[in-house]
């Protein structure tokens, strides 16, 4: 039985007290090798529905992060999606890396962002007999 397995890497900047994105590159692991993301009428659907898990738990991860008062300078991000050979999930490891512009982020605040991403529309949507992983790392300046 063969598994399918996903995987997209983020570099951000931002512009704003709200972590508003100044710039983004999302990259998709295809053939052991690195490519720019291009969502097109071609791309498959399966590789957008992963996109949307990612770009929603990074749109939380920015707006909580703003309500404790954590202001972005840079981020890094991953996730890696496992799917069965019938294509349901089966695992979903998230993990971003975040450089402060300001703030300092206390082990309470990043329980509750944390919390909060995984609460986004598409991963509160999610079958709850997966494996789910989020994490967030923050570094100041």
């Amino acid at each position: 039985m063969s598994k399918h397995i996903f995987k997209l890497r983020l570099n951000a900047s931002y512009a704003s007290t709200d972590n508003d994105i100044a710039s983004l590159e999302v990259q998709v692991l295809d053939n052991n090798e690195w490519t720019a993301f291009d969502l097109n009428p071609a791309t498959p659907g399966f590789l957008i529905y992963v996109y949307s898990i990612f770009t929603c738990q990074h749109l939380y991860l920015r707006t909580n992060a703003a309500e404790r008062n954590l202001v972005f300078d840079s981020s890094r991000g991953a996730i890696l999606v496992e799917a069965s050979e019938d294509w349901f999930l089966q695992k979903i490891d998230v993990q971003f890396e975040v450089s402060l512009a300001s703030g300092s982020a206390s082990d309470e605040s990043i329980e509750y962002i944390t919390s909060r991403m995984q609460r986004c529309p598409v991963s509160k949507n999610l079958p709850e007999n997966i494996d789910i992983h989020t994490s967030v790392v923050f570094n100041n300046g």
